[in-house]
C-alpha cells in the first residue's frame, strides 16, 4: 500500500515542520513540502495533527501465554497501537515462564499470530522466575529482547552475579525489578503517611533501593548492560544517577503513575494499587527531577491488566497492576507539557528515543526508515473513560481525569493498526 500523508507536522530530528509524508511497500520514502500524489496513492489529509516516531514501551505484560482471562498478545497489542506505541516488550512472568526456547516458542508462536504491533519477548533470568537457577539464557538470546524475571527481585547475589556475566558474553541487557523479600514484611502500598493514617501495612523505600545498591556493584563488576525497572524512589534515583558518573553502563524506567501522583492522592480503591507502589511526594519531585537532567532514561507503562474482580477488593486484597498503554501519553502530555515541566520533544525522546537506542529497537522518522509511526490531534480535550479500552484490563488511577491528546492513527511497517 502506498500513503501519502498530507498537512501533518512531523517530529524528525528534534525538531516538528509541517511538511508531507510519502510511504510505499512499508517504508518511509520521501518527506518534503507539497508531496505530489499518483493514481495509486491512498491520500490522507491529517490536517495538522502531529506525526511522530512509534512509541516504544519496554514494560508490558501481554500476559499470554497462561492468563488469557486477563489479557492476551492481540487485545494487548491493540491497546498499544491505541495508545500510539508501535513497539513493545512483552515481561515473561507467563505460564509457562519463558525460561527455556520450547516455553519461548509458546510465547512467540501467538506473537507471530495475533501481534499487530512489534512485540518483543523477554527471556527470564532464572528457571520459573523463582531465582534458584538459571534459565537458558544462551539458548533463548537469539529470540529475545533482554532477561528479566519482572514481578520478583533475584534475592541471591550469586545467580544475579552469574546471570550478568552470561548477559555481558551474550551482549544482552538484564532488566531488573528491584525488590528485596524480607524487606516487605507484608505490605502492599507505600510506607508513609497514608498507610499509618488508614492502618495500612506499608512497603519500605530500601525494599527497591537496596537492591538496586546491590546490582550496580555487581554490573561494575562484570560489565553487564544493566536496566532497572519501575524506579519509584529517590534513593533509587540518587543511587542511579552516581553510577552513571560512575561509568556504570546502567539505564533505568519510570510509569506515568509515578510522575503524577504520590501516596496523598490514594484512595481506597484497588486501580491506585501497583507495586512498586505510588510514593511520597518528595518520591515524586526526585522522579521528576531524574527525566529532567537524564538520569532517568525512558518511560515504561508496566501496563498490567487484571481482571475487574481481582481489582475490586480495595488497596489490601486487590491485585498488583495498572493498566497504562492507552493514556500515557495524553497524561504525560497534559501533566508535564502543558504544564511546561518537560518540553515536547523531551517526552517524545523518554518515549521513543532513549528506549530505542537502548533496546534496539529504530522508530526514528527518516527517508529509507520502517514507516513505524503515530498520529495526534494534541488539541483534543476528553474525560479518561476505561470502557473505551481495547486492552481487557480496567483499572487505571487516571479514570475521571480530563487529558489533552488523542491519537488519530498508528501505522506499523507502513500499515494502519489503529485508525479513530
Amino acid at each position: 500500500m502506498k500513503y501519502l500523508l498530507k498537512n501533518a507536522n512531523i517530529f524528525q530530528d528534534s525538531a516538528i515542520a509541517k511538511k508531507d509524508l510519502l510511504i510505499c511497500d512499508g517504508k518511509i520514502v520521501s518527506i518534503g513540502v507539497s508531496i505530489p500524489s499518483d493514481g495509486d496513492t491512498h491520500v490522507i489529509d491529517l490536517n495538522n495533527c502531529f506525526v511522530f516516531p512509534g512509541f516504544i514501551d519496554v514494560h508490558v505484560h501481554l500476559r499470554e501465554p497462561g492468563f488469557s482471562y486477563k489479557e492476551t498478545i492481540k487485545t494487548g497489542s491493540l491497546a498499544a497501537a491505541h495508545g500510539g506505541y508501535t513497539d513493545v516488550c512483552a515481561m515473561p512472568n507467563l505460564k509457562p515462564v519463558p525460561d527455556s526456547v520450547a516455553h519461548l516458542k509458546e510465547e512467540l508462536d501467538i506473537i507471530e499470530r495475533d501481534a499487530v504491533i512489534n512485540v518483543h519477548a523477554y527471556g527470564s533470568i532464572s528457571v520459573n522466575e523463582d531465582g534458584q537457577e538459571l534459565a537458558d539464557l544462551e539458548g533463548m538470546a537469539p529470540d529475545v529482547i533482554a532477561f528479566s524475571d519482572d514481578g520478583h527481585g533475584v534475592q541471591k547475589d550469586g545467580i544475579m552475579e552469574e546471570a550478568m556475566t552470561k548477559a555481558r558474553k551474550l551482549n544482552k541487557i538484564i532488566a531488573a525489578h528491584c525488590e528485596v523479600n524480607e524487606l516487605l514484611k507484608g505490605g502492599y502500598i507505600h510506607d508513609g503517611e497514608y498507610a499509618k493514617a488508614h492502618g495500612h501495612r506499608g512497603i519500605c523505600s530500601e525494599s527497591e533501593w537496596g537492591q538496586i545498591k546491590r546490582d550496580i556493584g555487581l554490573a561494575k563488576k562484570t560489565g553487564c548492560s544493566y536496566h532497572v525497572c519501575h524506579v519509584s524512589t529517590k534513593e533509587s534515583v540518587e543511587l542511579i544517577r552516581q553510577a552513571k558518573r560512575d561509568g556504570a553502563d546502567i539505564t533505568c524506567e519510570t510509569g506515568p503513575h509515578y510522575l503524577v501522583y504520590s501516596d496523598k492522592d490514594l484512595i481506597e480503591d484497588g486501580r491506585f494499587k501497583m507495586n512498586p507502589p505510588l510514593r511520597s511526594e518528595s518520591d515524586k519531585q526526585a522522579l521528576i527531577e531524574g527525566i529532567k537532567d537524564g538520569t532517568i532514561d525512558m518511560i515504561a507503562t508496566d501496563h498490567a491488566p487484571h481482571s475487574i474482580e481481582e481489582k475490586s477488593r480495595g488497596l489490601e486484597k486487590s491485585a498488583m497492576g495498572v493498566v497504562g498503554l492507552e493514556t500515557a501519553f495524553p497524561v504525560l502530555y497534559t501533566y508535564l507539557v502543558k504544564k511546561e515541566i518537560i518540553t515536547l520533544g523531551e517526552l517524545i525522546a523518554l518515549m521513543s528515543e532513549k528506549p530505542g537506542r537502548r533496546f534496539g529497537i529504530d522508530t526514528q522518522i527518516a527517508e529509507g526508515k520502517s514507516a513505524d509511526l503515530c498520529v495526534w490531534n494534541l488539541d483534543e480535550e476528553y474525560t479518561v473513560d476505561p470502557e473505551t479500552f481495547l486492552t481487557m484490563g480496567r483499572a487505571t488511577p487516571f479514570e475521571g481525569v480530563k487529558v489533552c491528546g488523542k491519537c488519530v492513527m498508528t501505522m506499523v511497517k507502513g500499515e494502519i493498526v489503529w485508525k479513530m
